[in-house]
């Protein structure tokens, strides 16, 4: 059991017989009443997203959780396989554990799963912030059509399409941030 005062975010606990993980939180001690803890909680199971207000010193139980690297194999009409990279094992999400980051997995990928220690269930995937893929389509860049903003669609490797700058020509290796899906820049 742990306290209001060992609150962090990433902290893993049980609420309601749910695992709920701490995505924000805020200690609070107002001038008059007693202090209190204002959360963001994220179901790991479900994705939903819930504001909770716990009392200063409320009991609260926490679950061990472990972060694993695993490799991405590949992906069939069940889910996503992937390889512990220690132990060699093979573990099966589902593509909505992933998210919309699903389609920006290529073969050989880095991921880390958390698993609930108890039970050894996959919680969530975890993407690096950035991974490099290249262009497979899009249309021709136009030579110093850069000082504007505009963009344009393209297709990576994988399948995913996202904006790009005009000046991006097919073959071109880009970084893509995978929490929001876009361009982050050329690659050498």
């Amino acid at each position: 059991m742990a306290t209001t005062a060992d609150i962090k975010n990433g902290l893993c606990i049980v609420k309601d017989q749910d695992l709920w993980m701490i995505t924000e939180f805020q200690h609070v001690k107002p001038g008059k009443g007693p202090a209190f803890v204002r959360t963001r909680l994220k179901n790991v199971k479900s994705g939903k997203v819930v504001d909770n207000t716990f009392t200063a010193g409320h009991k609260i139980e926490t679950a061990r959780v472990e972060k694993r690297a695993h490799q991405f194999l590949y992906k069939d009409d069940f889910g996503f396989h992937f390889m512990n990279s220690d132990t060699f094992e093979q573990v099966m999400i589902e593509e909505q554990m992933i998210g919309k980051s699903a389609g920006l997995i290529k073969d050989g990928q880095e991921v880390d799963i958390l698993f609930h220690a108890e039970t050894e269930l996959p919680l969530t995937c975890e993407l690096p912030a950035y991974v490099v893929l290249e262009i497979t389509y899009t249309e021709p860049g136009i030579k110093g059509d850069t000082a504007t903003n505009a963009t344009k669609p393209a297709t990576l490797e994988t399948g995913a399409e996202i904006q790009v700058p005009l000046f991006i020509n097919l073959g071109d290796k880009i970084k893509v941030d995978t929490r929001t899906h876009s361009y982050g820049e050329r690659v050498k």
